[in-house]
């Protein structure tokens, strides 16, 4: 029997492959940055060529940095930046425009329009979970199909196929033109404003008032089955599992029981929590989205709180401003103060999301006086994103009506020991990290996994998982709920604020 499993994980900044063993340990990676394309102000995109090319060099590069052949492989699993939207000739294979990507904003248009036929932004909610937003894929397929010369009367005759990332991965994996599985999951499906909570089918009705033909959506499948069989760099090994990228995180945190939650610190932060085989409806600023669906079991759902902007602001604060050289500086940087001299940045640069759904917020810096530091900044930037999870974890016990004992962290930015502790002190409970901090990609190898009986079922996984660090509160409550309703009262200063020129 094949000894390993091979993930895929199609992230916002860079695509990569990684090898783990029965153990769920971590055996070799590889990985490849892509170009982050920012036409004008709130667009953002990505080039779907390079991000396939980038595929398999990376599986070619975790590989051969392990020694092995795609023969050492029982099967490959899929996970993926959600919402990023691509839209391809299904004959020649080639995109018709670059991939939009979930932080981009030009479709507050199309948005507004729909919600203005009824409803508002709760127009489609009780069917999708998601309110009204540009954060999901189904309107920037329809701003590609207005907007791109010739795409709607490709796609009205069948000519177009649309997928997330996961879904033109895999078709390129399997053939691309030639006989490319064209699939998708429910945890991605669910992520596009078009498919039913209830049924997992697209939904023909929300379709049509996008105005996207029903045949460029991919076949909605489950998150751990047989899809297709790969080529060429992956000639002949079965893929059989795919996972947005935060129900990845979600399944390779082993949170199989309702109640347990975890949160991805990436690009964005998207917190999780298990809500079972019975989807919750938020009252509070969450979405329900579906966690997962093995085989033929029933669909698990989730509530999620998404962040847009998290470790995106060290790498704005890096790229942009110039003020450290590396994300790894700004823990140091961030250490050189005591406090954040009373500064506090709200990076409201796609808006805001989760819990707010804001898209008219613009960045904001408050508090500033001529004492705030480059040192200050930084250890307000790293705030940011423990302020809004607390945001986040506020509405989700309101909404389960269970407050979280403990929270499982994981991705990019958990080995900031300084942010890790701040965010356990405004939060006033644990936060754990687990060994293995690449759950994502975990996750996806987990899937397929199960798939092809590499591994047993979730106990097996649940043994897998072990702690690696935990962080305890330690600041007083009175200073907690200071620094926090600061930090709430700054939030309000970036809302409507929409340059007149782009509105």
């Amino acid at each position: 029997m094949a000894q390993h499993i091979l993930a895929i994980d199609q992230g916002t900044t860079s695509t990569r492959a990684i090898v783990f063993d029965h153990a769920g340990a971590i055996v070799s990676v590889g990985q490849k940055e892509h170009e982050q394309i920012l036409p004008r102000a709130g667009w953002v995109e990505h080039n779907p060529v390079e991000i396939t090319a980038n595929t398999r060099y990376v599986v070619g590069q975790a590989l051969a940095k392990a020694d092995l052949n795609i023969g050492d492989l029982a099967a490959v699993g899929i996970t993926n930046q959600r919402e990023t939207a691509v839209v391809w000739d299904r004959h020649t294979g080639e995109p018709v425009y670059n991939a939009i990507v979930w932080q981009d904003t030009r479709t507050q248009s199309i948005v507004d329009s729909l919600g203005a036929l009824g409803g508002g932004a709760d127009r489609y909610k009780a069917k999708v979970g998601l309110p009204l937003a540009t954060y999901f894929s189904g309107p920037k397929v329809r701003w590609i199909l207005d907007n791109v010369e010739g795409a709607r009367a490709k796609a009205e005759n069948g000519d177009l196929l649309f997928g997330n990332t996961d879904t033109w991965t895999l078709w390129n994996l399997t053939g691309g033109p030639n006989g490319g599985v064209h699939v998708t999951d429910v945890t991605n499906a669910s992520r596009t404003m078009l498919m039913d909570l209830d049924t997992l089918n697209w939904d023909a009705e929300i379709a049509a008032e996008m105005g996207i033909p029903l045949s460029m959506l991919p076949e909605i499948r489950s998150s751990s089955e047989h899809y297709g069989v790969g080529v060429g760099v992956l000639n002949g090994v079965p893929i059989t599992g795919i996972l947005g990228d935060q129900q990845a995180a979600t399944f390779g945190q082993a949170c199989f029981d309702v109640g347990t939650a975890k949160n991805t610190y990436g690009t964005g932060n998207f917190m999780l929590l298990n809500t079972g085989t019975e989807k919750v409806a938020s009252r509070n600023g969450l979405l329900t989205t579906v966690c997962y669906k093995i085989g033929s079991q029933d669909p698990v759902y989730a509530l999620e709180g998404s962040i847009a902007v998290t470790g995106s602001l060290v790498q704005w604060l890096r790229d942009n401003l110039g003020i450290i050289g590396s994300a790894s500086e700004i823990e140091g940087l961030a250490r050189s103060v005591e406090d954040n001299g009373g500064a506090y940045f709200v990076p409201a640069f796609s808006g805001l999301f989760a819990p707010y759904w804001r898209s008219d917020a613009r960045g904001a810096l408050v508090g500033l006086t001529r004492f705030v530091s480059k040192g200050h900044l930084a250890r307000a930037v790293l705030e940011a994103t423990a302020f809004q999870t607390r945001e986040v974890l506020d509405a989700m016990n309101a909404d389960s009506g269970v407050a979280l004992t403990e929270l499982k962290v994981d991705g990019g930015m958990v080995v900031n020991e300084l942010l890790m502790q701040f965010q356990a002190d405004i939060l006033d409970v644990p936060v754990v990290r687990p060994k293995v901090a690449e759950t994502t990609a975990l996750g996806a190898a987990y899937a397929a996994g199960l798939a092809v009986g590499y591994w047993g079922g979730e106990d097996e996984l649940r043994a897998n998982w072990a702690e690696d660090k935990r962080w305890t509160p330690a600041l007083d409550s009175s200073e907690r709920e200071r620094v926090y309703r600061n930090w709430r009262k700054a939030v309000t200063k970036s809302f409507d604020w929409v340059d007149d020129d782009v509105r």
